[in-house]
């Protein structure tokens, strides 16, 4: 943890000092949980609002965050610790102080495409389908979660004078200094791309274009934000999220760029299918009430 206690935004005029922890007793609850916590729940709260426009039901989505989250969360933190292994391998045991910051979104982005592959295949869902309505899950639990490392003082990048410029001063040696908050720019990134995409989502014309558009966007995003970082994972001479992000970003757009070329029949979308075999079974089963009715009709003109 650092030693950052006031922060300020002195071309908003605000300054603050908020606590990293709530205490209620003997427990003490972080911030940064708190936050996390909440974007999970509005995310949760959006996809089963909207969950029928994906041909998904609210159980079906309910029972895949219970999959799909943990998955997210322990990759979110390996990725992590894989590429800070040298704070970890004296003491591999803080590995499990999540508490302390340290998950890497494209990890928590990984672990949350193998939790839905997996989930898909059990209950013989649509991938794509899904991966849209995640996508949208995704840009609120970002927008939100990057909120956690503003009380935890942390994600933030070089000095400078820009208007948006965060200071922090350091309780060991007084001195504020003043960098990019890049959280910020992250949430406000996460919160423009979230609009487009939720309108974009009424509109879509096949399956994964969402979670492909998501893909573009976050990775052009990610890629510009995490060059001003000073904190960003390496591997060599590069910045691992910002590699990643520009590939995502490249190759979403290509895919995008492609299928916009061909011509796509709204009836082949997943909730337009789920739909069509939903009213086939109900005409079914009418059709089926019916029968015995008219039988009863005809019989007494038999027996006659």
């Amino acid at each position: 943890m650092n030693n950052y206690t006031e922060i300020y935004f002195p071309g908003l005029g605000l300054e603050m000092n908020p606590g990293k922890m709530l205490q209620i007793g003997s427990l003490q609850i972080h911030y940064y949980g708190i936050i996390i916590a909440f974007g999970l729940l509005l995310a949760v709260l959006y996809g089963c609002k909207r969950a029928k426009e994906f041909g998904i039901t609210e159980d079906d989505l309910i029972d895949g965050v219970l999959w799909v989250v943990p998955f997210a969360i322990i990759c979110a933190r390996l990725y992590y610790c894989i590429f800070e292994w040298k704070s970890y391998s004296a003491d591999p045991i803080k590995i499990l102080y999540i508490w302390n910051g340290g998950l890497a979104i494209y990890g928590g982005v990984i672990g949350a495409l193998v939790g839905v592959i997996v989930f898909c295949r059990f209950k013989k869902i649509k991938i794509s389908a899904l991966l849209d309505l995640v996508a949208l899950g995704f840009l609120i639990g970002q927008c939100i979660g990057r909120w956690g490392n503003f009380f935890n003082r942390e994600a933030f990048g070089a000095e400078t004078e820009f208007f948006l410029r965060m200071g922090l001063t350091d309780s060991m040696t007084g001195l504020t200094k003043y960098y990019h908050p890049t959280f910020l720019y992250e949430s406000l990134w996460n919160f423009a791309g979230f609009l487009g995409l939720h309108f974009l989502s009424k509109k879509r014309q096949y399956d994964g274009q969402i979670a492909l558009s998501y893909a573009a966007w976050y990775g052009l995003g990610r890629c510009m934000i995490e060059g001003l970082r000073t904190d960003s994972l390496y591997w060599g001479p590069f910045r691992v999220s910002q590699l990643l992000a520009a590939v995502s970003c490249f190759a979403a757009t290509a895919v995008l760029l492609y299928m916009n070329l061909k011509a796509h029949d709204s009836a082949n979308l997943w909730c337009n299918a789920v739909a069509a075999k939903a009213a086939e079974k109900a005409e079914t089963e009418a059709e089926t009430e019916e029968t015995p009715e008219a039988e009863s009709d005809t019989a007494p003109e038999s027996e006659a």
